[in-house]
């Protein structure tokens, strides 16, 4: 089979979306540790698929959510610098192996800048839930969190489809 190692720099939109999903990830940290002293004892600790809360917790829970995004990061990371041992068709070779390394990659990065951004968000609204100002996810987020991961990988296989 097919799979060589090759060196290939980080597109524009591979930097941007790293750059966003990375900024909001982080700031979300620095808003959890701003919010610290002001929080209750307990905060939410689970959603149902309303965005309503189905358990509470203690506060500390507050960092799983960035320590699994921190750990998906990394190991998200290290996949897109080996595009080679993704998946491909039987079709790939030297003619097209740059496209599909570049595609296999650009929806790996895309689904983690995503899946980063997602964390974010359910962090942010877990201190503004135990802080009062709101009482849910909103019911729309349980859709919106499908749509924004599954359509860069529905887009990413009919990329591939295409590849010659």
């Amino acid at each position: 089979m097919y799979r060589p190692i090759l060196k290939l720099p980080k597109t524009r939109s591979e930097k941007i979306w790293d750059y966003i999903g990375g900024s909001i990830f982080i700031l979300s940290i620095f808003y959890i540790i701003l919010a610290w002293g002001k929080l209750p004892d307990e905060i939410p600790g689970h959603f149902n698929g309303l965005g309503e809360v189905d358990r509470w917790g203690a506060k500390i829970e507050l960092f799983i959510l960035p320590f699994i995004g921190l750990f998906l990061w990394i190991v998200m990371g290290l996949l897109e610098k080996a595009p080679h041992m993704h998946n491909y068709p039987t079709r790939l070779n030297e003619s097209n192996v740059k496209a599909f390394y570049l595609n296999s990659r650009k929806i790996l990065n895309q689904v983690k800048n995503i899946c980063l951004i997602l964390f974010a968000f359910i962090s942010f609204q877990m201190v503004r839930i135990g802080l009062g100002e709101v009482n849910s996810l909103g019911r729309w987020f349980l859709p919106i969190v499908l749509i924004g991961v599954f359509i860069p990988i529905i887009k990413g296989f009919i990329t591939s489809y295409k590849i010659k």
